[in-house]
């Protein structure tokens, strides 16, 4: 699998929180199915796990705009289909348990 360095560095952090091999956290991200093959659903799998991790006070510090009052964008990413994989920060960011 071809990833970039950064790529790989957010994988790692991925399974060092969740505390999984390499090996588990990607078969779980091939379990969802996505359509694009292994790299894109890694891909793709990395930035929904951050991105859900995302608050406004982070992006606040780190100098970013700010999402109107009604948007809710990351509101479909807290499912992150990964079933028993869910990653801790969509759970916790959904309200339910790490």
């Amino acid at each position: 699998m071809r990833l970039e360095p950064e790529l790989w560095d957010a994988l790692q952090e991925i399974c060092e929180r969740e505390r999984l091999s390499l090996g588990e956290v990607v078969r779980r991200i091939e379990k969802r199915g996505h359509p694009g093959g292994r790299t894109s659903a890694v891909r793709v799998y990395v930035l929904e796990y951050f991105r859900v991790a995302a608050i406004e006070a982070g992006h606040r510090a780190a100098g970013h705009g700010t999402m109107p009052p009604s948007s809710s964008s990351t509101s479909n990413m807290n499912n992150s289909g990964l079933n028993e994989a869910q990653p801790a920060a969509a759970a916790a960011s959904s309200g339910g348990p790490a």
